[in-house]
């Protein structure tokens, strides 16, 4: 038959009580490097800049946006008795 290995680590395992607290900080260096590579991946899709599809897709949503607007205003006029 074969053994079964045990899931538990070897050695000296510590154990926090649930009353210890952990205090997540990270120096400043740590926070600067990952601003740093934050900076650099953001950077980089801006730069791509938006797709023509995209633009277009906008582009046709905005003149669909004003014709309702400017719809809707005669509309009221209309009513109004203007």
């Amino acid at each position: 038959m074969k053994e079964r290995k045990s899931l538990r680590p070897e050695g000296n395992v510590q154990v926090r009580s649930s009353s210890a607290r952990l205090d997540p900080t990270l120096n400043r260096e740590i926070q600067t490097k990952i601003g740093q590579q934050l900076r650099a991946v953001y950077d980089d899709i801006v730069d791509q800049g938006v797709p023509d599809r995209f633009a277009d897709l906008l582009r046709n949503l905005d003149m669909q946006s004003t014709g309702a607007q400017s719809t809707r205003a005669k509309v009221a006029d209309k009513d109004s008795g203007e």
